[in-house]
């Protein structure tokens, strides 16, 4: 059966999932980077860079499960860029140049309508206004069967959480203290919830935890 999942995504050791005061130069906030330093030197990264190189391990081996079976994603409006309120002239289109990482459909929440943008290599992102609900019935028909992944942010994941929507959590505990940022489990009761730890795995720069419920 699909699964509404969170993967490889990046915790400090004092809770925090990004950084303060994204923006362009700064795309996970003041610091934020530093929670996806793992991700960065593994062998999947670097391939997804067309780099030689890269590190094989566990934590290459959660990165690569992280795609997998994944027919659609579902972003937070942050995620997809540092624009706020109305979208302007639309230039904006990502973070990611012409051909995103994602390679299926992708759902951005927003507030601001804008029409579906079609790149390279697969991805198209559609803006979604009516909530976390639509954005998750329209990946789930998106997906034809395959999972749906949160991609984040804090606060996108936070309200899936809140309304019993996800089905697996991967969180990658990274040696770094933010001190402030975005803090993704406070005020959230997880044993309430259903959630349990299923999989706690050392890799070499990060601790992975998945739970499940």
């Amino acid at each position: 059966m699909a699964k509404v999942r969170v993967c490889c995504f990046g915790v400090s050791i004092d809770g925090f999932g990004a950084g303060p005061n994204q923006t362009l130069g700064n795309p996970m906030g003041e610091g934020g980077m530093e929670l996806h330093r793992w991700a960065f030197a593994t062998r999947m990264f670097c391939e997804m860079q067309s780099r030689p190189g890269g590190e094989e391990g566990n934590d290459n081996s959660f990165a690569v499960r992280g795609f997998e079976n994944v027919g659609a994603w579902i972003l937070g409006r942050n995620m997809f860029g540092p624009v706020r309120g109305d979208w302007g002239d639309e230039s904006w289109k990502g973070w990611w140049g012409d051909t995103p990482p994602y390679h299926v459909p992708v759902f951005v929440l927003t507030h601001h309508a804008r029409q579906p943008l079609e790149m390279q290599g697969g991805t198209t992102f559609h803006f979604v206004t009516g909530g976390i609900q639509e954005a998750l019935d329209r990946a789930r028909e998106a997906a034809d069967g395959r999972d749906i992944r949160i991609g984040g942010g804090v606060s996108a994941i936070r309200q899936y959480l809140q309304s019993g929507l996800i089905d697996e959590m991967h969180l990658a505990l990274s040696p770094a203290i933010l001190g402030k940022g975005e803090a993704l489990l406070p005020g959230i009761d997880l044993p309430a919830l259903g959630y349990h730890v299923t999989s706690p795995t050392m890799g070499e720069r990060a601790m992975h935890v998945v739970m499940t419920r």
